[in-house]
């Protein structure tokens, strides 16, 4: 196998274990969507999940659930970059309103926020509202930075809706758990916990 190619694969592996979000299984299926046109047995390569310590993970975790009391849906590995992730969020809240629940705005960070935070160690959250409100947009904005500097992160954000909360530094150290949803059900899934229906 040529080396580039077993460097690219090996990163994919490296990237995908550190995110914390997949099963080995899943992984695997990953690998050969990326990789369709070669032939290639992933399953003779060695992937085997982290065991980091979810420190700053269960505190950005800790912000984001509490969020739901401030009538905003935070979403976790929200879609690739941020037209996925604003795709989703809107979706989302589309799958809120017919289960007769409501939403303010949104909070995320997608696959390629994560992949700066493991690699660069800073996090960026894009945040904003569903009526393309700027001013709402920007509430939500402050609300989401005064529940991360709760959670003791530091916060690079000049207060507009054009720009992402940075959360720098932040060491990405998310470990694999097969008992928790994330991206959209598990974003459904924290907000609507304790919620009364409308």
């Amino acid at each position: 196998m040529d080396q580039d190619l077993v460097d690219e694969i090996d990163f994919m592996i490296d990237l995908l274990t550190k995110s914390g979000f997949f099963a080995v299984d899943e992984i695997i299926e990953i690998l050969e969507d990326q990789f369709i046109e070669e032939e290639i047995d992933f399953s003779e390569f060695d992937i085997s999940l982290n065991d980091a310590s979810n420190d700053n993970f269960s505190r950005l975790e800790n912000a984001f659930s509490e969020l739901a009391g401030e009538d905003i849906v935070a979403v976790h590995n929200c879609g690739y970059d941020i037209e996925e992730g604003v795709n989703d969020a809107f979706e989302l809240q589309v799958h809120l309103l017919n289960n007769k629940f409501t939403a303010e705005g949104f909070c995320f960070y997608t696959f390629e926020d994560v992949e700066d935070a493991i690699f660069d160690g800073n996090l960026k959250i894009t945040f904003g509202d569903f009526e393309n409100n700027e001013e709402k947009a920007l509430e939500i904005g402050k609300t989401v930075s005064a529940y991360l500097k709760n959670q003791d992160f530091t916060i690079n954000w000049d207060e507009t809706v054009n720009n992402q909360i940075e959360i720098s530094p932040f060491v990405w150290d998310k470990s694999y758990s097969d008992e928790k949803e994330y991206e959209i059900e598990g974003a459904y899934d924290a907000y609507t916990a304790g919620k009364v229906l409308e």
